[in-house]
Order: structure tokens, then sequence, then C-alpha cells
């Protein structure tokens, strides 16, 4: 594995914002990432055929549209990892739109298929104070979780080879949030059944006041917090 060739390529500012971007799951074209990094679009172009080179993002073409998305869950680790990694407020919101934009993926975000942010964590703390889930250093449900999952109406698809639980780095709180198979039907769950929503076209969401009530009446989580 070329360590150093990964690490050139996430050394830009510029791809490494488009990475971060592209943490929503959602596939993306060249244009719509110039537009949200505030590149060129031959600037955006030449950054993403590097990334593609490179196994981190993979392309897919409908027609006469190219669109981008990460390449697999691993890469979606190690930017969060990365993420988690870099010096806090080293870098300040330039707006007072970028500082709102800021603090709403820091409330709460999508992180590829699960929750992040603060309110993530408020989630993964209840889940554990309940019983709901083991953590250490191997995560898992507990029986008691099971149950819960299936009384709130959350299906886990079987049949897959990711692991049920897994803990996952989250970069603003610095503190692990639930992530696996559980972590992914429980995003899927929330955003299904509109307990949270989108703001926007971003990867920020919000809990709605269907939400609050319901991560009210199933986890005991103040809906003042969310």
């Amino acid at each position: 594995m070329d360590l150093a060739g990964v690490a050139r390529l996430l050394a830009d500012g510029t791809r490494a914002a488009f990475c971060l971007a592209l943490l929503d799951g959602r596939a993306w074209t060249a244009n719509e990432l110039a537009r949200y990094a505030g590149v060129a679009p031959s600037t955006a172009t030449s950054h993403l055929n590097l990334l593609v080179s490179g196994g981190l993002l993979v392309e897919e073409r409908h027609g006469r549209h190219r669109y981008v998305r990460v390449a697999d869950r691993r890469v979606v680790e190690l930017i969060e990892s990365l993420a988690a990694l870099a010096p806090q407020g080293s870098a300040r919101p330039r707006s007072l739109s970028a500082s709102g934009r800021q603090q709403a993926l820091a409330r709460a975000r999508l992180c590829y298929d699960h929750l992040a942010g603060a309110v993530a964590l408020a989630i993964t703390d209840a889940m554990i104070e309940r019983g709901l889930l083991e953590w250490g250093p191997e995560p898992g449900l507990t029986g008691k979780g099971a149950l819960w999952l299936a009384e709130a109406g959350i299906t886990v698809p079987g049949g897959s080879r990711r692991p049920p639980v897994r803990a996952c780095l989250d970069w603003t709180e610095r503190r692990p949030h639930l992530a696996g198979a559980v972590g992914a039907a429980l995003c899927a769950h929330a955003l299904t059944t509109g307990w949270m929503t989108r703001i926007g076209t971003t990867r920020a969401l919000i809990v709605t006041p269907a939400g609050r009530r319901a991560w009210h009446d199933h986890l005991g989580l103040p809906p003042a917090e969310l």
C-alpha cells in the first residue's frame, strides 16, 4: 500500500473538502463540488481525477453526467479519523453563514450512512446507559437492545458481513458514536420516519418536533437538548 500516496491525495485543502462533503453518502457532480469548495469546474475535475485514480473515490456515469462518491466504508473511516486528529479551531469560518453551517454540522450530520455530531453522541450515550449497547473494545448489541430495535420498528438488514455495531470516532465531538449495521438502520429509520431531516443540500441534519418526541419516548432524551 502506498501510504505516502494516500497522504498526498488528502494533503490538498480542496481535495480534503471534497472528501468531507462526500461523507453524506451521496454521489456529487464535479460542478456541485466546485461550487461547494469555491473553485473552478476545471480545477475540481483535475482534483477529482486524482482522487478517483488514487482509489479514494469512484465514478458513475449516467448518460452525459459524471458523478463521484466515496469508494467504500474504509475510506469513510479514514477521512473521519483524520478529521478527528485535526486541531480544533484551526480554521475559523469566514462568514456568519459559514459559521452557521459549521455549527449545524457539529450538532447533527450524516457520516456516510449513520448519524454523527452531538445528537448522535447523545443517542449513543442513552443506548449505553439503558443497556442496549455493550461499549468497550468489542462493542455490540445486547439482547435488550435487539428487543428495543424491534419495539421501535427499526429493522437491521441481515445477511451482511458488516459488523452489527462499530464505534466511529466523531471528528467534532472527539468521542466515538454508533456506526455499523445498527447505526445505519437507526439513521435510515430516523430519516424515513421524519424524526430527522436534512438542512438544505448539506449533510447537516435537524431533529424535527416529531423526532424530539420520539427520541424522548424511546430513549428518554430531553427534547430541549435536541
